[in-house]
């Protein structure tokens, strides 16, 4: 037992050390090999969803470089297919060599995926592969189904809330609750989860959508520069949590009639396993990206789809990761909990107990993670998503000390 805590605190140690002497990368790209029939040839990775940089990028004739073309890179709306299309002119002009994703020469754009300069031009024939001391993350954005593509992020939010209605549909049995009470416990859960979250985003990181674009605040759209479905893209936990305890506030005063806390209790335990997938939603979107790390740390991945809002593209820590992991422990501590001891009759000590870690994760993971959107509250050093958890870490603890008051009988939990 006492190799295993100590094995635990070298992984945290070397954790934030890692974080304290992140790499830099001064010219925005990292070093690869090219590996041409199983020669290596040293290369400049580089990749952006800005097309200004791209361009600047493309003035500079870099040799012995790849570039890593993503999406944004082939977009064609708002007149950036032109602006990419003059990029690629010079990347042609300048000796550069254009790829489809087996390394094969190509011309046709919508194949694109590399585009390299190195000393001697690629063949048809020629074995190529790209060897990094880090991970690649390219994934697709989801699976096609005909017509329709069903983007990974949307469903990591349907397993959220596939899998919180299963869970708590065999709470509801454990505790002898009328099944009747699950649905509308379902629906303003969705409802409070979606519209909390779009509008703590836009409070804390992103007021200016209520001048600039009021409509994508509410809708999955954007009016501006032109009409386009987004989906609800920018989603704060903050907000969904506040919104949270609100709709659950109505629904134990008004529908199941319990007290509020043995609602939280339970929610806190599926709220755990939802977070984790929305975390890993995250990562397919190549979003919530973390700082830098050091290319040969076994976390560092690059992100070819990030968003530039994050700075350059270069291998970073996988925040979304270790958010989703740690909410993974953290239901399975909750489950053991609400299973095994007799905590769920003292009314709120489960919930207190998840805000405190929930909140804990968070706050620690943001020292590895990039700011998202503005930071509009910075103390001490923290930033906003570090401020606004201590709060909630701070509401745990003193609803776990009103809990030891707040206990009720095992018969008391039942409701017909």
């Amino acid at each position: 037992m006492n190799n295993l805590f100590f094995r635990i605190y070298l992984l945290f140690f070397a954790f934030f050390v890692q974080n304290i002497f992140a790499q830099n990368y001064p010219d925005g790209v990292s070093d690869a090999n090219l590996v041409v029939n199983n020669q290596a040839v040293p290369v400049k990775v580089f990749s952006t969803t800005d097309a200004q940089t791209f361009a600047e990028f493309a003035g500079k004739n870099t040799a012995n470089s790849l570039i890593i073309v993503n999406t944004a890179n082939l977009e064609s709306k708002g007149g950036w297919g032109a602006f990419y299309d003059n990029s690629f002119a010079v990347l042609k002009q300048n000796g550069y060599q254009f790829l489809n994703k087996d390394f094969k020469p190509t011309e046709n754009k919508a194949d694109f995926k590399y585009i390299t300069k190195i000393k001697h031009p690629l063949k048809d024939e020629d074995q190529v592969s790209l060897d990094t001391t880090y991970k690649i993350w390219d994934p697709s954005v989801g699976i096609h189904l005909g017509p329709v593509t069903l983007h990974y992020y949307s469903l990591m939010f349907v397993f959220a809330f596939g899998f919180g209605y299963i869970i708590m549909k065999k709470i509801f049995d454990i505790d002898d609750v009328n099944q009747k009470y699950l649905d509308p416990l379902f629906t303003w859960t969705l409802l409070g989860t979606i519209l909390g979250a779009r509008l703590g985003h836009v409070i804390f990181y992103q007021p200016e959508l209520f001048k600039d674009d009021f409509l994508s605040v509410f809708l999955p759209i954007r009016t501006k520069p032109e009409l386009e479905f987004t989906g609800f893209s920018g989603l704060a936990s903050h907000g969904a949590t506040i919104a949270l305890i609100f709709t659950t506030l109505y629904y134990s005063f008004k529908i199941i009639k319990k007290n509020p806390f043995w609602v939280y209790d339970r929610l806190g335990i599926v709220v755990a396993l939802g977070g984790a997938f929305v975390r890993l939603g995250n990562f397919f979107n190549s979003e919530i990206v973390g700082k830098p790390a050091d290319p040969h740390s076994p976390f560092a991945i690059l992100f070819p789809q990030m968003s530039d809002e994050y700075g350059i593209t270069v291998p970073r820590f996988p925040g979304q990761l270790f958010e989703a992991a740690g909410y993974v422990l953290l239901f399975i501590l909750l489950w053991f909990l609400y299973r095994k001891t007799d905590k769920k009759y003292q009314q709120g000590w489960l919930f207190g107990l998840f805000f405190i870690i929930l909140w804990a994760i968070r706050f620690f993971v943001e020292f590895l993670k990039e700011p998202q959107g503005k930071e509009f509250i910075s103390i001490a050093g923290l930033n906003t998503g570090q401020v606004l958890s201590i709060p909630f870490m701070i509401a745990g603890l003193l609803i776990m000390i009103y809990s030891k008051n707040n206990k009720i009988a095992p018969e008391a939990d039942k409701t017909f």
